[in-house]
């Protein structure tokens, strides 16, 4: 848990996993939490969460994940002079420079990538700056939203043109990436939002190891009836039962209510926005000083009317300069009320509903089956006790409940199961 989350334990919530799936010999999924340090920092950067999905040979795929797990939070809050959105997509681009020219220093890193997807909770609302097929979801009132755009050649093709028929998907590539930090000098960055925060609001943040196996109304479905430490696990073992074929990484991050930064139960004021200034243009400056220069050397050739108006030139240039230095003096992000980015780009209902929990009990019961006619020697107590929980909360038309009973055994059971393969039975997940 990071150190600051005491601080905001009463308004914000939030747990991490990252498993190596069944069929990777190694992680090369990084991601990273920065939760603001105070309120003076909440005010100015909010809190940020990030997942960057590597890929390459060797370790490379390890490695650029990484670096945009490091550099993006670090170079995100040295950016202070700039908005929120300015510094993240800077960030990214700083991360993006750094990998690039690691692949181009070593043959065995050459074309290295990642995905990356940033989530930065603001004053202002939800901030997302995306590159790659890793995703954000926000899950409101029991519907999912996927915010981020898939950078794949299957999201592209039915972006650009009609539809992809069922099953092209499969024939085109679903994992063939479009975009990534890395293999080229300079990359593109989506940005989402702000969107306004409500509590009770639930984001996701995860990697395709997560959204391929595991359907989006079940990722809703799981995130928003459990704790976030409970829900990462339930995710986690979803996707292993579905394969595991790649590795998983998922956060999710529950908004309690307003964040305001507590310190020994005692509430730290808000701290104003910092002052932030615009950029001035080289050819203002370039203004300034010819028109000083002239007059100076007007004035020395007693050319009195010229050296004026050269002065006035000067001074208006310098009116100029004022004015773009002082373009971003109100602070905050410059906002004009109209979100950045097209998002959401799906929308599903992702409530406990029969058919839901049909197939979080049907999953039980298969794993069951599977463990008594292979004779694991498995405790089925817990299950049983979990199973008959959730079969109570069904009758008495509590799904939400239900459903939230039914991944907890899933949970059970998947312990269990790992318990055996400690054991010495590596046939349970298979090679």
């Amino acid at each position: 848990m990071h150190q600051n989350a005491d601080l905001w334990a009463e308004c914000l919530q939030y747990a991490t996993a990252s498993d190596v799936g069944l069929r990777r010999a190694n992680n090369q999924d990084s991601f990273n939490v920065a939760l603001a340090a105070d309120q003076a920092a909440w005010q100015n950067r909010g809190h940020l969460f990030l997942v960057a999905d590597g890929m390459g040979a060797h370790a490379a795929g390890e490695l650029a994940s990484k670096i945009a797990a490091d550099v993006i939070p670090l170079t995100y809050h040295k950016l202070s002079s700039l908005s929120p959105p300015e510094a993240l997509v800077n960030a990214i681009w700083d991360a993006n420079k750094q990998i690039h020219a690691r692949g181009q220093a070593s043959e065995d890193f050459k074309g290295m990538g990642t995905t990356c997807s940033v989530l930065s909770l603001l004053p202002l609302g939800a901030l997302v700056a995306h590159v790659g097929d890793s995703r954000v979801y926000r899950i409101r009132q029991g519907r999912l939203e996927q915010i981020t755009f898939d950078h794949s050649l299957v999201w592209e093709m039915n972006y650009n043109q009609a539809k992809l028929p069922a099953g092209a998907a499969e024939l085109v590539g679903k994992n063939i990436i479009t975009r990534s930090l890395g293999p080229n000098p300079v990359v593109r960055v989506d940005l989402e939002g702000p969107l306004p925060l409500l509590p009770g609001d639930t984001f996701v943040l995860c990697s395709d190891g997560l959204s391929g196996p595991v359907k989006d109304e079940e990722i809703g479905l799981t995130a928003s009836c459990l704790p976030p430490k409970e829900a990462v696990a339930a995710l986690v073992n979803l996707a292993n039962l579905r394969g595991g074929p790649d590795n998983i990484t998922v956060i999710v991050v529950k908004v309690l209510g307003p964040q305001v930064c507590s310190e020994a139960g005692v509430s730290a004021p808000p701290a104003p926005a910092p002052v932030r200034h615009g950029r001035v243009a080289p050819w203002v400056w370039l203004w300034l000083w010819v028109g000083l220069a002239a007059a100076a050397l007007l004035g020395v050739l007693a050319q009195w009317l010229p050296a004026i108006i050269a002065l006035g030139a000067a001074a208006a240039a310098g009116i100029v300069a004022l004015a773009q230095y002082n373009a971003g003096s109100a602070g905050g992000i410059p906002y004009d009320g109209r979100p950045l980015g097209r998002g959401p780009y799906i929308a599903v209902d992702c409530g406990a509903t029969a058919e839901l929990l049909d197939r979080l009990a049907k999953i039980i019961d298969e794993l069951r089956q599977t463990a008594i006619s292979e004779r694991w020697e498995m405790d089925f107590s817990r299950l049983d006790a979990r199973v008959e929980e959730a079969r109570r909360c069904a009758a008495k038309g509590d799904a939400q409940q239900a459903a939230a009973e039914y991944l907890r055994g899933v949970c059970v059971l998947m312990d269990e199961l790992k318990q055996q393969r400690r054991a010495g039975d590596s046939s349970i997940f298979g090679p």
